[in-house]
């Protein structure tokens, strides 16, 4: 049902809002979730997509929400200042590690090679979650349903023989000021390549290369060990009730 009291709190206007009831968080242990969420569709879609994530807002398929948890805020917004990043040794050491691999920017349509690289993923990573039991039917709405700009970004590595392997991917949305990393995911067997930490640096690389000043990186959620590793992609900006402002290096 919609929620006026949380719509006008949070100032949000034109459209409609509806809040979800509580579930148990899967970030912080002992916490219930809520989440406040509308609808994404027709040609302003785009648009709005841009609008609110500026607000804290991300997409999942054509919906865009954001938590809405009583007493709790711990889920905080965080983005990239990309024209100021400066990799580190040990980053600069990662990008030597992965010269092999290259960059393909796809429309949004799943593939069995990407549903592949999914499901190995999620058994090795996440068979506990949310998404395990995740079918190719699944996948394929989570990518191609989408009113917005959205490109799937792929990794492949040159092989010998003159082909390519596919390693990973990213469903990432354009914004008018930056890229969105909706949701990303690789082949846990190449544990040495760090392919998480790649894919975050080559969007940095290619919101440079777009003159597109941001990459959103969703939620930092403080007191989850799991999520600490965005801090470390300094300058990072986090949205206060202030607006959005420079992360300290510790946090």
């Amino acid at each position: 049902m919609r929620n006026e009291e949380v719509s006008k709190r949070l100032g949000l206007e034109g459209g409609d809002y509806y809040i979800t009831a509580a579930s148990p968080c899967p970030y912080l242990a002992g916490k219930m979730e809520r989440k406040i969420f509308s609808y994404l569709g027709g040609p302003s879609a785009p648009a709005l997509n841009s609008a609110l994530s500026k607000r804290g807002f991300r997409r999942s398929q054509n919906i865009i929400y954001m938590p809405a948890c009583d007493g709790c805020r711990a889920c905080t917004p965080v983005r990239v200042v990309a024209a100021e990043f400066e990799p580190s040794r040990s980053r600069r050491r990662l990008l030597r590690r992965n010269d092999d691999l290259h960059r393909r920017i796809r429309a949004p349509r799943a593939t069995s090679e990407q549903f592949s690289i999914l499901r190995a993923y999620l058994d090795e990573r996440h068979h506990d979650g949310g998404m395990a039991e995740m079918t190719v039917l699944d996948y394929a709405s989570m990518v191609e349903e989408t009113a917005v700009d959205t490109m799937l970004i792929e990794y492949w590595r040159d092989d010998a023989d003159g082909g390519a392997t596919l390693l990973a991917c990213a469903l990432t949305d354009r914004l008018n000021d930056g890229l969105s990393m909706v949701y990303s995911f690789f082949e846990p067997e190449e544990r040495a390549r760090s392919l998480g930490a790649h894919m975050i640096l080559d969007h940095i690389a290619l919101a440079r290369e777009l003159r597109l000043p941001y990459v959103y990186l969703g939620y930092w959620v403080d007191g989850s060990p799991k999520m600490d590793y965005k801090k470390s992609y300094q300058p990072l900006e986090r949205l206060t009730a202030g607006g959005w402002t420079r992360m300290p290096q510790g946090g």
